[in-house]
């Protein structure tokens, strides 16, 4: 018999694979169901945060604009639970078919998800893109893999 522990990742687990699905189908409404409505949300694009899961749906659908069909990933998450709150951080790559036609399979990025349970969900209230820079040069490196 699984533990509360045991129970409680499964639950995060399965929301993050509906964050993979939402992504893949372009579904907001399904989106908005995992973040809370607070959310804070630190993305690789301008501003340095997006607050609240408006701006948050917001983003998403700038992003989802510019793709005809959309890929997108997690690898090598790892998840540390409590009782109350979790986080989990990975590596995420988001790609697919530009509207032109462009197939790209986009770059990885490091991912973090910092979840609470709020009401018995377990939901994002705040998660962080990132991509690593070059020192000397201050610009992004985009070409790394996990």
């Amino acid at each position: 018999m699984p533990t509360r522990r045991e129970e409680d990742e499964a639950r995060i687990r399965r929301q993050l694979d509906k964050i993979i699905e939402g992504i893949r189908a372009k579904d907001l409404d399904g989106l908005r169901r995992i973040y809370a409505t607070d959310v804070v949300s630190f993305n690789v694009e301008p501003p340095l945060q997006h607050v609240g899961v408006a701006a948050k749906l917001d983003n998403w659908a700038r992003v989802f604009a510019f793709f005809q069909d959309v890929t997108y990933e997690l690898r090598d998450l790892t998840l540390t639970v409590g009782d109350e709150v979790a986080f989990a951080h990975g590596f995420g790559r988001l790609g697919g078919t530009l509207k032109n036609g462009t197939a790209t399979s986009g770059m990885w990025v490091r991912g973090t998800f910092c979840f609470r349970k709020l009401d018995g969900r377990w939901l994002i209230t705040h998660d962080q893109a990132s991509v690593p820079f070059d020192v000397a040069s201050g610009k992004g490196v985009a070409d790394l893999e996990p």
